[in-house]
């Protein structure tokens, strides 16, 4: 059975990747911060892992990870303060990174947003900057980490259904079609399947092609 450990368990993605997982018969870890959402998780088919992440060393993390499969990254600070994006969105993530890679954990897969990078063009004015500054800074450090690692860069979340249809590589890159969270999870979960999509970012947005045909050229 492949083990999966989901990393920001309680989020509206990993709920839905969480649930995609079980039933398709995965022995799922899913990590939150708060014991109250313990039921959510559980109610999924997952096994909820109470742990703060951002206030965890790379050890505690490891030990949270050991003996599973692969590691997805689907937690967020969700606004609020710089320091408090930077302390989840970057540096919790990149210990989480350091945390596979002690625990042996050769597989990770991040969930990142469409047009993340260096270049993402938000300016230090903008409430968003640190969030962009933060991912930039993570998907690299994943880049760099030896991992097996996929980024997935989904457009603006929606609450929409997950059909299974979307569009890889938008040429454009603005806001003005979204992506369901449903949606991102059966990606996350797609990809998890396809080992050949290591060393790869997918960029996508609700859309037209089933997911096989559309993550064709990656598998």
């Amino acid at each position: 059975m492949t083990r999966i450990a989901i990393i920001g368990g309680h989020g509206k993605v990993a709920l839905e990747l969480s649930g995609v997982l079980a039933k398709g018969g995965a022995d799922v870890t899913s990590i939150i911060r708060n014991p109250d959402h313990a039921g959510d998780v559980a109610a999924t088919g997952a096994t909820p892992l109470v742990l703060d992440v951002e206030k965890s060393s790379t050890a505690e993390i490891a030990a949270a990870v050991k003996d599973h499969d692969a590691v997805v990254w689907s937690a967020g600070a969700g606004g609020g303060s710089p320091e408090r994006t930077y302390a989840v969105d970057r540096d919790a993530a990149i210990r989480s990174m350091d945390a596979a890679v002690l625990a042996g954990v050769r597989r990770y897969v991040m969930v990142s947003y469409l047009g993340a990078g260096p270049d993402h063009g938000v300016p230090p004015d903008n409430s968003f900057h640190a969030y962009a500054e933060a991912k930039a800074a993570a998907d690299a450090h994943l880049r760099d980490s030896g991992l097996e690692w996929t980024i997935l860069g989904p457009g603006a979340l929606t609450d929409g259904p997950g059909n299974g249809l979307i569009d890889v590589d938008p040429a454009d890159t603005s806001n003005g079609t979204g992506t369901s969270r449903a949606n991102v999870a059966l990606v996350a979960a797609a990809v998890l399947g396809l080992p050949r999509t290591a060393g790869r970012t997918i960029e996508f947005r609700d859309g037209t092609l089933p997911l096989a045909a559309a993550l064709e050229p990656m598998n």
